[in-house]
């Protein structure tokens, strides 16, 4: 590693490196008690801070902050501690008759140095949930969260100086030159949740040293809507949502895809809700939030006015102020393909809405794209529903609900391909954060001898038959 030496985060890494094994080798009582230490700081101590970091980074609603930040990351926390003995037990497997005289099991050890990469939009909640499972798992660990979120990241170096030594769990704030210093150690796993173009940045780094990473990316998640969905149920859900955090959520709805025949009733419905929700005005609602920065608003804004300029039709307008950085709903129909809107991921409160007659429009659509993060359909079809699971492909899928699935720590949550590389949460970031090592031990001679060498005429006779009969 003396490549590594003029890196200013070399240090750090070789403290939790040397001390790794101290961490690997701590009973499961004491990874309660970090658990606990964590639960504790989260629920009371830090519960209003947490809240007060969010609404300045994003105008985050207590009620989202709470939710997210405070209660999911909780829930991951207790369902680590319910679980975490029978993980941590070795799984014994069966044995084929050829290895009569051995037993074989399985063991989940900690990988070692790990390093987590959290983005802006859920700053707080991308950075402790992995950070549960990696301390489950027996990990050191390196948090870099996003810079954008410049209130979360400062109180997130807080809230884990106060818990943890620096050689166990330490955070790192800073831009892209810090994520760059920190990508060229040679971590033993990475935890990246962010874009696609810098998933593959961190992806090419891990490459490098053979890091095994876990990449939980986006896309562009749609939402099909059939003749037999219940059209005030699915407006409801698909507003909460998309408008949730402003549209700056990973499985936020990005695009719909509703049955010609139904398109305006659904409007209706959904403009409703919209009101329901958050008033004639969403800028005077509490209960919405804003766009993380100017940087993110202009990228939005050149989506809009791209939309403008192909004539797309404007079923809701949403207000724009780029001083509070807001935007208000907006839903837009009537896109050429080659919008700004249908190629790239939204990530903010505007929704494109597309119509179909037939559902292979909506399949044939859907094969053509990458895969996305997740996939919702409205329906109560039975019949459209198995088509549309068998004939689309998507890290998960939501049938009449939107990213309910995130928050069933027992459902593994992750993307396939340009959405994503392993999943997430309960015991899924558990063996995200661990090698799974095989272990087989003999305990008598067992036939196996009967094969050593050197290979006689007998000795092919007894392969002959082990190929054929065992």
């Amino acid at each position: 590693m003396t490549e590594n030496t003029d890196n200013p985060y070399y240090s750090l890494f070789l403290k939790q490196k040397s001390n790794q094994f101290n961490i690997a080798n701590s009973t499961y009582s004491q990874r309660i008690t970090k658990l606990n230490a964590l639960q504790r700081a989260i629920e009371i101590t830090y519960r209003d801070k947490i809240q007060e970091a969010l609404y300045k980074d994003l105008r985050r609603p207590l009620v989202e902050s709470d939710l997210v930040a405070v209660y999911l990351v909780i829930k991951e926390i207790k369902h680590a501690k319910t679980n975490l003995h029978r993980w941590l037990k070795k799984q014994k497997v069966k044995s084929q008759i050829t290895l009569l005289g051995t037993s074989s099991w399985i063991s989940y050890e900690p990988k070692g140095v790990c390093l987590i990469i959290s983005p802006w939009n859920y700053p707080i909640n991308l950075a402790l949930s992995p950070l549960v499972a990696a301390i489950a798992a027996g990990n050191s660990v390196i948090i870099k969260p996003s810079e954008i979120a410049k209130h979360s990241s400062t109180l997130l170096v807080e809230l884990i100086s106060s818990l943890y030594k620096e050689d166990e769990v330490a955070v790192i704030k800073g831009g892209v030159e810090t994520a760059q210093h920190l990508l060229k150690l040679p971590f033993n796993h990475i935890f990246f949740t962010g874009s696609i173009p810098v998933g593959k940045i961190v992806m090419e780094a891990a490459a490098k040293h053979l890091t095994s990473v876990t990449l939980e990316l986006g896309g562009k998640s749609p939402v099909i809507i059939d003749q037999s969905a219940n059209l005030k149920q699915a407006a409801e859900a698909v507003v909460w949502i998309k408008h949730f955090n402003c549209g700056q959520t990973c499985i936020a709805p990005d695009f719909i895809f509703i049955h010609e025949s139904i398109k305006q009733e659904f409007l209706e419905h959904y403009k409703r809700v919209l009101v329901r929700y958050y008033g004639e005005d969403a800028s005077k609602s509490e209960t919405y939030g804003r766009i993380i920065n100017n940087k993110n608003f202009k990228r939005l804004e050149l989506y809009l006015e791209d939309a403008k300029s192909k004539n797309a039709h404007f079923e809701v307008q949403g207000l724009k102020n780029e001083q509070d950085k807001f935007i208000g709903p907006t839903v837009i129909s009537d896109l050429p393909e080659d919008s700004l809107l249908l190629k790239e991921e939204i990530f903010g409160p505007i929704l494109p809405i597309k119509t179909f007659n037939q559902l292979d429009e909506v399949t044939d659509y859907l094969k053509s794209k990458e895969k996305p993060l997740a996939l919702y359909i409205y329906a109560k079809n039975r019949k459209t529903i198995d088509l549309l699971i068998k004939n689309t492909r998507a890290g998960g899928t939501g049938i009449n609900n939107n990213g309910l699935h995130f928050s069933n720590h027992n459902l593994p949550f992750g993307g396939s391909n340009s959405s994503g590389i392993g999943k997430a949460h309960g015991f899924y970031s558990f063996k995200e954060f661990s090698n799974v090592r095989s272990i087989l031990k003999r305990y008598s001679i067992g036939p196996i001898r009967l094969l050593y060498p050197p290979y006689t005429s007998f000795k092919e006779l007894i392969a002959r038959i082990t190929v054929k009969w065992l």
